[in-house]
């Protein structure tokens, strides 16, 4: 059997979008929250020669500088790639001066950023911060190493501290037995060793690590507890199980004491940290930054504003836009003039399309959701991401840019944007909840219970509905209450 084969050619027609670079860098910027774009526009001035910041006067600076101008007949961001831009430069062909004459009345132009200025009595922002940045916080691993090699032990024993110290997790527990890390083919020490070092690991601090399980991390702090706490250490010893079930009548009668006693002793014991190692280097806590301000008017409404206090005024340097109309200067640099030129004009357009854009959508959701900044969270309306964005005339992705990681600033406290938008459900009376009104009101409901006896899904269910938030299924109760890290109604009983 022979097979013929043959090439032939195809002529096919397809539609594709392709973005232009202004395009992304606009949706870039409209992204950025407010700390981010800061370090953007840091990194547009270290990198395009032509952008510098307006130096404003010191009086200026000290006033906080909002953006709360009418946006009604504003342009949406949309950004047309149909053109060659022939506008940005026709800026350029305005200036009335010769640029001989300016150059030699001018002198020199340095380079100037957003954190040097020329003025030589002014300091270097840039170093300063550099220098008033903490240092990077040593790292659990490091801390216990640095710690261990103070330890004195003999050679094998120090040589298994090292290798159990390398196998703690991040909350300090040792999660892998110590058969599986004796392995004589690859080691020297032995099982002993071992053991005598994990003795000397879990006497490092913070106090709990090296623990193999939750048990005995709270017996090491407990008994390097600076008060005693013997009654303590029985209970876990002995009823370790009946805690973890919240026996706590079980508890009373095998201890020989009152359930008030229980109930102290449990209290102190919640002082107790879990996941020790975690208290070393691990979590940062990063600052907050609203882009957006709603504060109440005199008109029974609210004022929504941006804010920029920080963000530095950019324009093109003078200097060099003339010297793009110099006949004596190479066709190379006026190139290389004229691209930085258009860039920095694409960049600040992005920066004032982002301002715009944020402004129209704040706008839009605090019209929405007027009663939730009345009355708080109970009073959340579900809102779609696409009924903003056809009020605002984007698509529904620009909203969802202009909201990610931003926050807003307001009466009810510092929140983030994309919390105003969920789904939600309709009651009998036609009022409408959302999903997070249904949650507020369910750990609200659990914060006032009887806590002697609590209760279960069913009747939080009932509770709800009693409430106004309508027919909720139970399974719904149940997930609400796992998000909300609410336990179940037996480990919320207190004797």
């Amino acid at each position: 059997m022979a097979m013929k084969l043959s090439m032939t050619g195809q002529m096919r027609m397809e539609q594709k979008m392709k973005l232009a670079p202004r395009m992304i860098q606009s949706m870039e910027v409209l992204q950025l929250p407010f700390l981010a774009l800061q370090e953007k526009i840091e990194a547009e001035l270290n990198s395009n020669p032509v952008l510098e910041v307006v130096e404003e006067k010191s009086e200026q600076t000290e006033q906080p500088q909002t953006e709360t101008a009418d946006v009604s007949n504003e342009q949406e961001l949309v950004i047309h790639d149909d053109s060659d831009n022939i506008e940005d430069f026709q800026r350029l062909e305005s200036m009335g001066e010769d640029f001989t004459d300016y150059l030699n009345g001018a002198g020199p132009m340095p380079r100037q950023s957003s954190y040097q200025y020329v003025s030589s009595g002014d300091p270097d922002k840039k170093l300063e911060a550099m220098n008033n940045t903490a240092a990077q916080e040593q790292s659990l691993l490091d801390s216990l190493k640095d710690q261990w090699r103070m330890v004195d032990a003999e050679p094998l024993v120090k040589v298994a501290g090292e290798l159990i110290i390398d196998y703690l997790d991040e909350k300090g527990y040792l999660s892998i037995r110590l058969e599986q890390l004796h392995n004589k083919d690859k080691h020297a020490f032995g099982l002993e060793h071992l053991q005598q070092a994990l003795v000397l690991v879990q006497k490092l601090d913070p106090t709990g690590v090296g623990a193999r399980d939750l048990r005995e991390c709270l017996l090491l702090q407990m008994c390097q507890f600076s008060d005693d706490m013997s009654f303590e250490i029985r209970m876990v010893q002995q009823c370790w199980n009946a805690l973890l079930e919240n026996h706590l009548p079980e508890i009373s009668k095998k201890m020989g004491c009152s359930l008030e006693q229980v109930n102290r002793a449990i209290e102190r014991m919640s002082k107790l940290d879990t996941s020790p190692g975690l208290l070393v280097g691990h979590y940062e806590n990063h600052p907050i930054t609203a882009d957006v301000i709603v504060e109440p008017n005199e008109e029974d409404g609210y004022t929504v504003s941006l804010i920029d206090t920080r963000l530095p005024n950019l324009r093109v340097n003078d200097f060099y836009q003339k010297m793009t109309r110099n006949r004596d200067i190479d066709d190379k640099t006026r190139q290389f003039l004229q691209k930085n030129i258009h860039s920095a004009q694409w960049f600040m357009d992005a920066i004032q399309q982002r301002k715009r854009t944020l402004l129209r959508v704040a706008r839009a959701i605090v019209k929405h959701q007027k009663r939730f900044f009345d009355k708080g969270k109970l009073h959340l309306r579900p809102l779609p991401m696409s009924v903003i964005a056809d009020e605002v005339g984007v698509h529904i992705a620009t909203v969802s840019r202009a909201v990610s990681g931003k926050y807003v600033q307001s009466p009810q406290g510092i929140l983030p944007l994309r919390s105003f938008f969920s789904g939600g459900m309709e009651d009998q009376s036609g009022t409408e909840h959302s999903w997070d009104a249904v949650k507020a009101k369910l750990q609200e409901i659990v914060d006032n219970e009887d806590k002697s006896k609590p209760l279960g899904d069913d009747a939080l269910r009932l509770k709800l509905e009693e409430a106004g938030m309508g027919s909720i299924a139970r399974r719904t109760v149940a997930k609400y209450r796992k998000i909300l890290n609410i336990p179940t109604a037996r480990f919320r009983r207190k004797y």
